[in-house]
């Protein structure tokens, strides 16, 4: 039985069971209107009523940053969002780039059904959401449809295997437009096996790739996000890292050279042999 402990006027959190687990919304004692999705304990999303454009976490930075730089300012975009959670970066995209089209694919019926009723969608906002396992909603969507493609799936706090490999990201790369933008939202830790796998992926599918993160992730010295995207065409890298850099939550941006090596000759990822991204420890969410 679902369990509902929100008071109205004192702001208590929601609580509630969805497909995924446990969820949760969290208030935001600091901004009136802003809640935090958790699932299972794991921090999901974090969204703001009054302001969509405010982005909390760190990872939904980034991928903001990358946003901002798919098209000109302002311009609408065609997005296609793996994963919804609290549909965050969509409502981002919607109010920073007017009358763009956007499709969110989440699997977890119960989670979206929570979010629509208690973070409600603004309804000129042009995003439509498709209940479906990510990879058989990207089989749906025409070639050549998409300016952005985000992937930020999580199942128990990992990545599912089969988002992983070469012939998901052939997917991906369908649906792209000429010079559209792939971002992945990647989470890993000491010794980095999983995130290196998935730079040798991307780039036997991307000729252009760039990786986002706190140098403390990428130096191997705690778990955390990273978030990777590629491109058919030059990345305007010089401009993301100076975004990154200047960031609340500084990261830095891994690039050509400095990118291959990282990766240390890592393999790319088939089906054949995927697995999930690995469990984060415990004291992670703490």
């Amino acid at each position: 039985m679902a369990r509902n402990k929100r008071s109205r006027e004192a702001r208590e959190a929601v609580v509630e069971n969805v497909d995924g687990g446990l969820a949760e919304l969290i208030p935001d004692r600091d901004r009136p209107r802003a809640w935090t999705l958790l699932v299972d304990g794991a921090p999901q999303s974090h969204v703001d009523l009054d302001d969509p454009a405010h982005l909390a976490f760190e990872y939904q930075r980034r991928l903001g940053h990358i946003a901002d730089l798919v098209a000109p300012p302002g311009k609408p975009v065609h997005a296609l969002h793996l994963g919804g959670g609290a549909f965050t970066l969509a409502r981002y995209i919607a109010v920073t780039r007017p009358r763009s089209t956007q499709q969110v694919v989440e699997r977890d019926a119960a989670l979206v059904r929570l979010v629509r009723r208690e973070l409600p969608l603004d309804a000129q906002a042009r995003i439509r959401v498709r209940g479906a396992d990510a990879r058989e909603g990207l089989a749906r969507i025409a070639d050549g449809w998409a300016d952005l493609v985000v992937a930020d799936v999580f199942s128990g706090a990992r990545t599912p295997a089969h988002l992983t490999s070469t012939e998901f990201l052939t997917d991906v790369r369908r649906v792209l437009k000429p010079g559209g933008y792939y971002a992945a939202n990647l989470a890993d830790g000491p010794p980095l096996a999983h995130l290196r796998g998935q730079i040798a992926t991307a780039a036997a599918l991307f000729p252009e790739l760039a990786l986002v993160a706190d140098p403390a992730v990428l130096r191997g010295k705690r778990f955390g996000n990273a978030v990777l995207v590629g491109c058919d065409r030059a990345l305007p890298v010089a401009e993301l890292t100076r975004r990154c850099a200047g960031d609340p939550h500084p990261a830095r941006v891994e690039h050509g050279r400095g990118l291959t090596d990282f990766s240390g000759g890592a393999a790319a990822v088939t089906d054949a042999g995927a697995v999930a991204s690995p469990a984060p420890p415990p004291s992670v969410f703490r």
